[in-house]
């Protein structure tokens, strides 16, 4: 009897840690991913770093809690065998190992001003957390060659949509006289485009759009229809309230364009992500309170809130620090390339997600980046930055697996 009560105690004390660590995820979630939806706006100057951070933060929160998962898998993509998880206390501490050693890899790179995925540091921190426990056995190592192959295929997809799309810019629009008046009739095209894409990721991508299971000809109409509504309407509403003193300047008319897409992907970034700090806080959750777990757990309400405000904080504290390498540091952004990085970024993240590939929303918005810098020639951008950062890249998964070997082996000597 004092040895059951013993172990509960200890499985309440690992509960509290688990909320201490997923919290610390959340945040780092939130000082490095906001890049991907607010750095090019911050860098085209179409909102300031402070309205992008209460922006974003307010927008992640909203769509950690009303878009975000109710359900997660034990393990994030699959990558790793869900029978290591028949000891549930082992479990316990593989779920604490992998949120903290994710969580240091990120805050890390945060610390030095670069952009990596959550998503692939908290698949690494789960592969090392499976190798100590059962082995190079139960890696899964076809999916985690697919991870591999995303660093490869987000920012070349990004990159040659983003590259395109400017160019049709600078072609229809910037190299013409009266571009502020043209501007204005194709911003139903431009927004349109940009609705199309935003109203197919909702649908498609979100957690909520996957409960909603609409079919894919149902949704491309459902896009279609408000895309040429909305299109219309900010035509007429762009009419009325941008005014220019350049008739040869077509970047006012993109501002407020590049504002709605950034707001968007906050939103998703928010939905998306949660699942990254929450995912193994569940299965702590439900470890401790049911002494069970299955392949994918419930997520309760007060979780998503929880993440959802963790996620904020880190925004308003530490945001700043990769919006401005993104931003700023790889290339030069104006309005209309900031629109083709944003449009680049949201269209691979969707094509690639209904193709089946595995993406990562930083490595597509960083290739957008460079895509729209290379539109411009090969002196625009500072290939220094991005290399540091595609090394970053390449050490996020075996770091997180390394250190998440070095806390459990740590953690099951103390507890």
């Amino acid at each position: 009897m004092l040895l059951l009560i013993s172990k509960m105690t200890a499985n309440y004390y690992i509960l509290f840690i688990g909320y201490v660590f997923g919290f610390y995820m959340a945040w780092n979630i939130g000082a490095n991913d906001v890049a991907n939806a607010m750095a090019s706006a911050v860098g085209a100057k179409a909102i300031t770093i402070r309205q992008a951070l209460f922006v974003a933060g307010i927008l992640n929160l909203a769509g950690a809690v009303f878009i975000g998962a109710h359900v997660t898998d034990t393990i994030r993509n699959g990558i790793v065998s869900t029978e290591i998880m028949t000891d549930p206390h082992l479990t316990l501490l593989g779920a604490l190992s992998a949120l903290l050693a994710s969580s240091l890899w990120v805050s890390f790179a945060t610390w030095k001003s670069l952009p990596v995925s959550t998503t692939h540091s908290i698949v690494g921190a789960m592969v090392g957390f499976g190798i100590m426990v059962g082995g190079f056995s139960v890696i899964k190592w076809g999916e985690l060659i697919a991870v591999v192959a995303s660093w490869i295929i987000s920012p070349v997809f990004s990159l040659i949509i983003s590259y395109c799309m400017f160019k049709i810019i600078t072609k229809v629009l910037i190299s013409q006289k009266e571009s502020f008046e043209l501007a204005l009739k194709l911003s139903p095209f431009f927004i349109g485009i940009a609705v199309f894409i935003v109203v197919l990721s909702f649908l498609f991508k979100t957690p909520l759009g996957k409960q909603l299971a609409v079919g894919t000809a149902a949704a491309f109409l459902i896009a279609f229809v408000v895309s040429a509504l909305v299109g219309i309407a900010g035509m007429k509403i762009l009419r009325r309230f941008v005014k220019s003193d350049n008739p040869d300047d077509a970047e006012p008319v993109f501002r407020y364009i590049q504002v709605g897409t950034s707001c968007y992907v906050a939103l998703a970034q928010g939905a998306n992500d949660v699942a990254n700090a929450i995912g193994p806080l569940a299965v702590i959750y439900f470890l401790v309170k049911t002494g069970n777990v299955s392949a994918s757990v419930p997520v309760p309400f007060f979780l998503l809130v929880f993440g959802g405000i963790g996620i904020a904080a880190g925004i308003g504290m530490a945001g700043h620090r990769v919006m401005d390498t993104m931003g700023t540091k790889i290339t030069t952004l104006s309005n209309t390339r900031g629109f083709a990085v944003e449009f680049g970024a949201a269209t691979t993240v969707l094509v690639a997600s209904k193709l089946g590939l595995p993406v990562s929303t930083t490595h597509a918005a960083v290739g957008s980046v460079l895509g729209v810098g290379l539109a411009r020639g090969l002196e625009a951008v500072n290939f220094g930055i991005v290399f540091k950062i595609m090394l970053y890249w390449i050490l996020t998964v075996p770091a997180s697996a390394l250190t998440s070997m070095a806390i459990l082996k740590i953690l099951q000597l103390l507890v």
